[in-house]
């Protein structure tokens, strides 16, 4: 990736626990979401190839910036989702299990969109599902620093230091059996995200980032929200 040189001196990253990413087969890396910059820095710092499910609208952008994105995405293999149609959720869950299948590495955002405020929010349950049926180990990925380097709303970006902080491996077979039932995927999915919340440093809130995005009001929300997980199951 010819950007990797320019990303590593804008935001001269520091990778801790990369040891924890098996050297193959299939896993899911499970981030926090500050920035765009997101993608861009952990694909620089896993030796894999790291593929994600984007939006399909990251490949009809327009403009120097969409351009970029779009050659980004393509170029790295990563695959557009339309989530815009009513079987999007099912449709996102079969090809990230044939990808998983392939021996891939899944790079998954469970707050579903870039936190608005810096904060950590809620987990969709789609990563809890997809652990579930698959078996495959989740890695909690926290990323630092990434909405200084690339700020949100911005279209410069700026110098900085970004930290890439890897967990150990989360595994779940204590659930086999157990995919679909919304309890169990609430409990993993508010697993995963008390982990990235110990590995990041973030303050949590107990509500879903596009809610505080389609409402307009994040501070507002977020201080009437509660600061931990439901379950903070294991």
């Amino acid at each position: 990736m010819f950007m990797g040189p320019l990303l590593a001196l804008l935001g001269r990253p520091k990778v801790e626990g990369v040891e924890n990413i098996p050297h193959s087969g299939p896993a899911i890396l499970a981030s926090n979401h500050l920035a765009v910059a997101d993608s861009f820095y952990l694909s620089l710092v896993v030796r894999r190839r790291v593929t994600f499910l984007a939006k399909s609208e990251y490949f009809t952008g327009t403009g120097l910036k969409g351009w970029f994105i779009r050659w980004f995405y393509s170029t790295t293999g990563q695959v557009p989702i339309d989530r815009t149609n009513a079987d999007a959720a099912e449709a996102a869950l079969s090809t990230a299990k044939r990808l998983l299948s392939e021996g891939k590495l899944l790079g998954m955002y469970p707050e579903g969109t870039r936190s608005p405020d810096g904060r950590l929010y809620k987990g969709k349950t789609g990563l809890a599902r997809l652990a579930l049926h698959t078996g495959v180990p989740v890695i909690p990925v926290a990323m630092i620093g990434t909405d200084a380097v690339n700020p949100p709303g911005s279209k410069m970006w700026r110098f900085g230091r970004v930290t890439v902080r890897f967990g150990k491996p989360m595994e779940f077979t204590r659930f086999d059996g157990l995919a679909g039932n919304r309890f169990i995927e609430r409990a993993v999915t508010d697993e995963v995200i008390y982990e990235l919340m110990r590995l990041s440093g973030q303050e949590y809130v107990d509500i879903y980032a596009a809610t505080v995005k389609e409402r307009g009001d994040a501070n507002g929300l977020a201080s009437e929200a509660e600061r931990i997980p439901e379950t903070a199951a294991g």
